[in-house]
């Protein structure tokens, strides 16, 4: 791994973004990064309230940081010692001399990349990622937003001071609005713009880009109706889960419409779009739901509302149409999950690629323009699983991009040299420790298995392993309780980083090594219960199966394979439990019990959901 942590980028821009608001017009000006070429796009703006609103959620997008800072008590400290409280003088002025002392070296904070503009033929787009890596948008207008519309295709960089959101507020719709986006040239008489060099951090643009990977996965899509999406925005403003679980819960059932549940006050919404098309009924939990609040401003112009779900800790991508218009929300569904998420970016990596595939692809893209991916795989001697995983390295160098609204794969250089995928692969030295040990290369290969997984009804999942470092010529033994919403209580490890520092420097690479296992044993088990032979092989399994009926109340089954036992536990979710338990002379009869089971409560329209738990 290499030991740079920075990725650093030179950003020169002659003018800045304004927005001149008139009593007759306005004009909002956007100051592009003039490094990379001749890139603009100028023009009347059609619908100036849908232009204001669809901007400035964007820029809210950018600005937002949700990660828990903890309160300056200075002043209130001062405010107890005016009142003769305990806070003396002495302990306040210790504090603030320690708070000096710890502050004086503190470098500068990490700067984050400037939003991406592109413009393609047919549309122009803004792509921004949020500060605490939870939530990327990309914004994208038509043509047909614009009258007289003037363009030079391209992608770079744009300037977005501190004001400009202050500014796209104070624009009014009953005045005709202009748009112009390009590389200014200084004004007569005017100082122009020293360069500013910014130390991009790998970590975030490792989030940034293994967004784009997640978007070329198959999904679970649905569809809502305007209403559905201002319903849960509506339940969570009068609502706060002071307790876990806090999902938002999708249950999907082929040829109904969907239904929304929110958690922990199991609250249903009853949607009111298009039937669900998938083939097979799925219950999916997904997390980041306080992030919606972002799209309410676009709640007036929506005419449509798309959510695709790729899988427990994966991003979940909500596309608003807007007519003209389209916001593209993805929740990376990692914010501050640290280590946990390590999981969720092994699963966006591609597999092995072909070599020259994905050069190809790309200049086919460069000179066709967007193209979809049955069409770039028609045009290829190549397996579409090739293809796939080349497109999504492309994706992840920022070299391509994938249109979730369009469908379809659009040429879109991040940056003016490729970004080496290697220097994303791991968060953290580690991470790539971890990897090792699970024997994805490297010298010192270990191994790693799962001794216990115990599934702890409403609690979580409490995992234990062994695993073997050969570097240090020893085995450890981690174990740690993962909750319902991802997150892990109860960590152990005997290794010296946990003796040391317990999980506050994070987790030992034994711990991660051992979440990855699961991780991708559950994958492999989920493909191998589907035939005859993989479902030999399980000796310990428990499956949930849900259904609502038509009053709402939600009926749970609970069923369990344990050796030569079958137990199964059913009723009301917030009832009481009734309990069956059967015993069988052989593992084969019992096996054959409980996937007879499973089937009879597959066909009475009850929904598997383990595969929506984290």
């Amino acid at each position: 791994m290499s030991t740079a942590t920075h990725h650093a980028v030179e950003l020169r821009y002659v003018t800045t973004s304004d927005v001149d608001a008139g009593a007759n017009a306005s004009h909002v000006q956007l100051a592009l990064e003039g490094s990379r070429g001749t890139v603009g796009v100028r023009g009347k703006v059609r619908e100036p309230a849908l232009f204001r609103d669809a901007l400035a959620a964007t820029l809210g997008i950018l600005a937002s940081d949700l990660r828990y800072r903890g309160k300056d008590r200075t002043a209130y400290l001062a405010y107890l010692m005016k009142q003769g409280k305990r806070a003396t003088a002495q302990i306040w002025e210790a504090q603030k001399a320690f708070l000096d002392q710890s502050l004086e070296g503190e470098k500068k904070a990490d700067a984050v990349l400037d939003p991406v503009l592109t413009v393609d033929p047919d549309q122009v787009s803004l792509e921004v990622f949020s500060r605490d890596e939870s939530a990327y948008a990309r914004l994208s207008f038509d043509n047909s937003l614009f009258e007289g519309r003037e363009a030079a295709h391209g992608s770079t960089f744009l300037d977005v001071p501190a004001d400009l959101l202050a500014k796209v507020d104070r624009l009014r719709t009953y005045v005709p609005v202009s748009l112009e986006a390009h590389v200014a040239l200084p004004a007569r008489g005017a100082e122009s713009r020293a360069p500013r060099n910014v130390e991009v951090p790998h970590a975030w643009l490792r989030g940034f880009l293994q967004v784009q990977s997640a978007a070329t996965l198959p999904a679970s899509t649905c569809t809502l109706a305007p209403i559905d999406l201002y319903n849960v925005l509506f339940a969570l403003r009068t609502r706060k889960a002071k307790k876990a679980p806090r999902a938002l819960r999708f249950e999907l059932v082929p040829g109904m419409q969907p239904r929304l549940v929110i958690e922990p006050w199991e609250l249903v919404l009853e949607c009111h779009g298009p039937k669900y098309q998938g083939s097979t009924p799925a219950v999916v939990r997904t997390f980041g739901r306080q992030r919606l609040a972002a799209l309410a401003r676009l709640l007036p112009h929506a005419q449509g509302v798309r959510v695709q779900m790729l899988g427990p800790g994966l991003p979940v991508f909500w596309v608003i149409d807007l007519g003209p218009a389209t916001l593209t929300l993805a929740l990376t569904g990692w914010t501050e999950s640290g280590w946990s998420s390590a999981a969720a970016f092994d699963a966006l990596m591609p597999r092995e690629v072909p070599d020259g595939l994905a050069e190809k692809l790309r200049n086919r893209l460069r000179k066709e323009g967007p193209l979809s991916f049955e069409t770039l795989s028609s045009g290829t001697d190549a397996p579409k699983d090739a293809v796939r995983g080349a497109l999504q390295l492309e994706c992840l160098r920022g070299r391509v991009l994938y249109d979730i609204a369009k469908g379809t794969y659009r040429p879109r250089e991040l940056l003016s040299t490729p970004v080496d995928e290697a220097v994303i692969r791991y968060g953290n030295e580690r991470e790539e420790r971890a990897h090792r040990l699970l024997g994805d290369g490297g010298p010192g290969a270990g191994e790693v298995k799962l001794t216990k997984v115990h599934d702890v009804v409403g609690v979580g999942t409490r995992l234990s392993g062994e695993a073997v470092d050969r570097e240090a010529v020893r085995s450890f033994f981690p174990s740690f309780m993962l909750d319902l919403e991802g997150r892990v209580r109860e960590a152990s490890c005997g290794c010296p980083h946990y003796r040391r520092s317990g999980l506050r420097e994070g987790p030992c690479e034994h711990m991660i090594a051992l979440r990855l296992a699961y991780a991708r044993q559950r994958a492999q088990e989920e493909a191998l219960r589907q035939t005859p032979k993989g479902r030999a092989q399980i000796r310990a399994e428990t499956r949930s199966y849900v259904r609502r009926d038509d009053a709402g109340q939600e009926q749970v089954y609970r069923v369990s394979l344990d050796g030569k036992l079958v137990s199964v536990e059913w009723g009301p979710r917030l009832g009481d439990q009734r309990h069956q338990r059967l015993w069988f002379d052989t593992d084969g009869e019992a096996r054959s019990a409980y996937f007879a089971r499973l089937e009879s409560l597959a066909s009475e329209g009850f929904i598997d959901s383990v595969g929506g738990a984290v």
